[in-house]
């Protein structure tokens, strides 16, 4: 099977207009590989908002246009500034347990999400090997409330976040892999060369169930993100037994 991790798809759509406007203004395409990567990266991870938009399967520019994004749809956008700077890059899917979305999605729809959530990071090829990058989505903003809401903790997920290292994790490009929401993980579905082969198997929130989401749920948990940003971090029913990494919820499950 031959691969092609360079070119350009209907999501990947990195010859649109603002996207090469973005890269000619920030002289990003005159770097070293390396800072071409982290410049990417770092914008994707902070100039571009945690939040959820109104599908996984958008094209990067409007990603670029909404100003936020989640794992999906930041990772979209990423992989197109990657290709557009001549990096290979590809995508690696996945299913998070929804327990790491808990404090975002409000508790009177909790109950109806699904249990195993669409999640996705972006691997680049860099000095000969392919790197995990998941340490974008959650934005500063939102990653400092969390380490203020929760001094003493390291394992955290929820809130968005699924890690052991909160208080320090590995999120910042230093030429190596990063992650943020890596103990969510139950499901590994593999890598594609595209958000695009991935989408044309693996939907969720479609019909009834994704209209209501993209009309009225995804506005009420925006709302409540901005929240956490600003150092308002609600509090979840059940306390510390649902900030736990899911996969040990189900180590726990199993052991009963």
């Amino acid at each position: 099977m031959s691969h092609d991790y360079l070119s350009e798809t209907p999501l990947l759509d990195h010859e649109n207009p603002a996207i090469q406007e973005l890269i000619a203004q920030r002289g990003w395409a005159a770097l070293s590989e390396s800072e071409r990567i982290g410049a990417a990266y770092d914008f994707v991870r902070n100039e571009v908002l945690f939040g959820y938009n109104s599908d996984d399967s958008l094209p990067a520019s409007q990603v670029l246009a909404d100003g936020y994004g989640q794992c999906n749809t930041k990772g979209t956008l990423l992989m197109a500034l990657l290709r557009a700077l001549g990096i290979p890059c590809r995508f690696r899917g996945f299913t998070i347990d929804k327990g790491l979305q808990r404090g975002v999605v409000p508790e009177l729809v909790y109950p109806l999400a699904p249990r195993n959530i669409i999640h996705s990071w972006v691997e680049v090829q860099h000095r000969g090997e392919w790197l995990e990058l998941e340490g974008f989505i959650l934005d500063q903003g939102v990653l400092t409330a969390l380490q203020a809401a929760f001094p003493d903790r390291n394992s955290l997920c929820a809130y968005g976040a699924g890690t052991d290292c909160l208080q320090a994790p590995n999120v910042a490009w230093s030429g190596k892999s990063t992650y943020i929401q890596k103990t969510g993980i139950n499901r590994d579905f593999g890598v594609f060369d595209s958000p695009d082969a991935f989408y044309a198997d693996h939907r969720q929130l479609t019909r009834f169930r994704g209209l209501v989401y993209r009309l009225i749920i995804r506005h009420w948990m925006n709302r409540r993100v901005a929240r956490l940003r600003a150092g308002r971090v609600p509090t979840i029913p059940g306390g510390e037994n649902n900030l736990v990494p899911a996969k040990s919820i189900s180590m726990q499950k199993e052991a009963e």
